[in-house]
């Protein structure tokens, strides 16, 4: 019965007094830690594995560090070598299960943006407005998970550790006593429900407002993915779990306008979005059964309870508990709402690689609106296949993927020490190759669209976009939390937020744009604009350890 552990249908079972799935400890007295596994005493044996021996420059930090050390008298609840409870320990089919519910519910999520595209102009005939405003359904869309992404996002960084501090918006997945779980139930509750009113909106500002708001409370997945995955993968596999689920988050978008377009055709833009309600109501069942608790702290912070009760001992406590007692309302602010802008600013290496993540985020989408402009207006493609068009962008990510495994593999890999430890300026190869795909791309696209060149022309150069993005998004993920393991989540944040804002804007101007220019110049001015970020990889892979040495926040120890 392991595939229902420590699911929201055990934890209702429990509640009942049902107990389908034994932890470790209700089996077996003897893994209970003792008085001898007491805090105190010496700091490098009590702290955790990510602190740091070297103050940083941001006070919340310091002070969490300075009381990792467990108070005297407690026993400190840990994982042991071979516990079956420890995420990282799980059989590989359970890893790979989880895996599979994580990336359904990012699909729906990432889907509801770009199937909602598919019914722009029957929205424009419904509530007479331009289609300039009816795009305002995609672009409120992204701004929403965006916001939501940068509130919800987890205090620390994903490749050093799943320990995390209390968040801004309680309750949070990183909070010991909360978990993941709970927080991706509610959001694709949530989620799920804000469709019906989505779809029956009886105005164009209602359309519009719950858009943005099942966007906002979809969002969560979208920030805590990345952690679930660490919370199962070491750091020298991290790398794959995380390019696999991402797979998922371009494969959406590229799916959506495909799966819409039969719905709008038949049925109007109502249509596309019940369709999401029905991918997302079979989303939250499969969740609500099969999805687990991954969070370490949640996990050892539950296993201390029962000790406490099984026991009468109040002095076993889990470690994520004494380190979160120290933060106050001030902390909280600086380390969720403060720093996460002023990084993007403070730091060089930072603002460099949000602006030209967001940029290309931003020219996918802008990009994705010529094409229904060329297969439509110059290949004469029927509208409701219009959406098989993206094909090779999904094809480009399938291509690409086995292609940066194997360059992680052969090249990143045996660079990494014993611990999976790797030089941040390593990773910016791969986003140095990646920034070369995407106007390759843009250009080849631009120019082959015409009457006098067959249309498996521009899709095949299409599909470089997602080559180069999986090079270059997956490169630049890992580089920041490798060179900012103490701000990453804040350093996140302010990508998401940035890549969002991008993401929005461009999509309105799009339309016009390629009618104005044509084809192959509005291709070639995203073009010109990819090639202008190149350099950025390529300096930072030669000299980014020297920008590194220089900043107060980055790591100086690899």
């Amino acid at each position: 019965m392991s595939i229902f552990h420590d699911t929201i249908t055990d934890y209702f079972l429990r509640a009942a007094g049902i107990k389908i799935a034994p932890h470790p400890d209700e089996r077996d007295s003897s893994t209970w830690p003792t008085a001898a596994a007491v805090g105190g005493g010496d700091p490098e044996k009590n702290a955790p594995r990510d602190s740091a021996s070297t103050p940083t420059s941001d006070p919340a930090i310091d002070k969490e560090k300075a009381h990792n050390v467990a108070p005297e008298g407690v026993i400190l609840v840990e994982f042991s070598p071979d516990d079956s409870a420890n995420p990282q320990n799980w059989p590989r089919w359970k890893k790979i299960w989880v895996m599979s519910q994580l990336s359904l519910w990012t699909f729906t999520m990432y889907i509801g943006s770009s199937i909602y595209t598919a019914g722009i102009a029957s929205v424009s005939e419904d509530f007479h407005v331009s289609t300039v405003a009816a795009t305002l359904g995609l672009t409120l869309f992204v701004l929403g998970y965006g916001f939501g992404m940068c509130i919800l996002y987890p205090r620390r960084s994903l490749s050093l550790t799943t320990r995390t501090g209390p968040m801004i918006w309680a309750p949070m997945s990183e909070v010991p006593q909360l978990g993941r779980l709970p927080i991706y139930i509610f959001s694709c509750v949530m989620f799920t429900a804000l469709q019906v009113p989505t779809a029956l909106a009886t105005n164009f500002g209602m359309l519009m407002a719950f858009r943005f708001i099942g966007a906002f409370f979809g969002s969560p997945v979208l920030a805590v993915g990345g952690a679930t995955v660490a919370d199962m993968y070491g750091p020298r596999t991290r790398a794959y779990g995380i390019t696999l689920w991402g797979w998922f988050a371009i494969a959406a978008p590229t799916l959506g306008p495909l799966v819409g377009g039969f719905a709008n055709h038949a049925h109007g833009w109502r249509w596309t979005i019940w369709e999401l309600l029905w991918l997302s109501g079979f989303t939250l069942i499969v969740l609500w059964f099969f999805f687990p608790e991954t969070s370490h702290t949640n996990i050892l912070y539950r296993r201390a309870v029962r000790l406490r009760k099984a026991t009468g001992n109040e002095n076993y406590r889990a470690k994520s508990e004494i380190s979160s007692e120290v933060y106050t309302l001030n902390d909280i602010v600086q380390m969720m709402l403060v720093r996460a802008v002023l990084l993007n600013f403070q730091e060089p290496i930072v603002l460099a690689l949000n602006l030209y993540i967001a940029l290309i985020y931003a020219l996918l989408y802008c990009w994705f609106e010529s094409l229904p402009i060329v297969f439509i207006g110059i290949y004469g493609f029927k509208d409701t296949l219009v959406g098989t068009s993206f094909l090779g962008v999904l094809m480009g990510g399938v291509l690409g993927i086995p292609m940066f495994f194997y360059y992680m593999k052969y090249w990143q890999e045996p660079k990494m020490d014993a611990e999976g430890n790797l030089k941040p300026e390593e990773r910016m190869l791969g986003a140095s190759i990646g920034s070369l795909f995407i106007p390759v791309c843009l250009f080849w696209f631009g120019w082959s669209s015409r009457e006098s060149v067959h249309w498996i022309v521009p899709i095949i150069g299409s599909s470089f976009f997602t080559m180069g993005g999986v090079f270059l998004f997956n490169s630049v993920l890992n580089y920041l939390p490798d060179a900012y393991p103490d701000y990453a989540a804040s350093v996140f944040a302010g990508n998401d937020l940035m890549r969002s804002g991008f993401g929005a804007a461009f999509p309105l101007f799009a339309g016009g744009m390629y009618h104005n220019l044509g084809i192959g110049w509005a291709s070639s001015l995203l073009g010109f604009l990819a090639c202008a970020f190149v350099p950025i990889p390529f300096m930072l892979y030669l000299y980014g350890d020297r920008l590194r040495y220089m900043s107060k926040r980055a790591r100086h120890d690899i």
